[in-house]
């Protein structure tokens, strides 16, 4: 599937090739202090089908609770995180997307979940609250 995507403020643009049906939840937590909530959705996109259109991304390298040093790949001015892939190794990368940060977002349901330990006890309760259409 082709997908279009961006940061909040516009400097960062993006096109890429993805597998809708390889999109997936982590609850880990280093998830949840880098985007400031319980999870984080992302779909993984192979470096050569990932193409940066505008805007120059910065950089933050985090070694996560398995040794990995994963590159955090971020808007530097307005800090929306784009996407995520491994700081170390040869061959070619994965960049795993945040699809909340794609044009397309609405198509794309998670298939699956990781560190599902760290998940957070009371998502099961969501759909119970109440809620409305807009604030």
């Amino acid at each position: 599937m082709k997908i279009d995507g961006g940061c909040h403020c516009g400097s960062i643009t993006y096109r890429a090739e993805i597998d809708p049906d390889k999109v997936r939840i982590c609850h880990c937590t280093d998830c949840q202090r880098l985007s400031g909530t319980a999870f984080r959705i992302s779909v993984g996109t192979p470096e050569e089908d990932f193409t940066l259109l505008s805007g120059a991304p910065k950089t933050y390298v985090k070694t996560g609770e398995n040794g990995a040093r994963r590159a955090q790949v971020f808007c530097p001015d307005c800090g929306s995180q784009i996407y995520a892939t491994a700081a170390d190794g040869d061959g070619p990368k994965v960049f795993n997307l945040r699809t909340g940060t794609i044009d397309q977002r609405d198509r794309l349901k998670p298939r699956s979940q990781i560190w599902k330990r760290s998940a957070q006890a009371w998502l099961g309760e969501i759909g119970s609250l109440p809620a409305r259409d807009m604030q």
